[in-house]
């Protein structure tokens, strides 16, 4: 796995934007300098975020959520499975 986060992420799993494996390892976002814990789904490209309008849902039973626009910023909050390891033996 590369230490860059992909353009776009969903939470969502039937979305074709969800990958379980990167949200296991954790995203952190950044929308217009802040921290946020709420997205549902993130394009850095595009530059906007998907939040969950409170306990909303659609007739569906999917969370509503809203659009923001705004510059966004993605990290990894954990290494990779295997670059811990490799960390560790290019030290010793």
């Amino acid at each position: 796995m590369s230490d860059t986060p992909p353009d776009r992420l969903s939470v969502n799993p039937k979305s074709p934007h969800f990958d379980q494996a990167l949200l296991q390892r954790g995203i952190g976002i950044r929308f217009k300098g802040v921290q946020r814990r709420d997205v549902e789904e993130y394009s850095i490209s595009e530059g906007w975020i998907r939040v969950q309008v409170g306990k909303t849902m659609d007739r569906k039973g999917n969370p509503l959520t809203l659009k923001l626009s705004g510059p966004v910023e993605a990290w990894f909050e954990s290494p990779a499975a295997g670059e811990d390891e490799a960390e560790g033996a290019s030290e010793a």
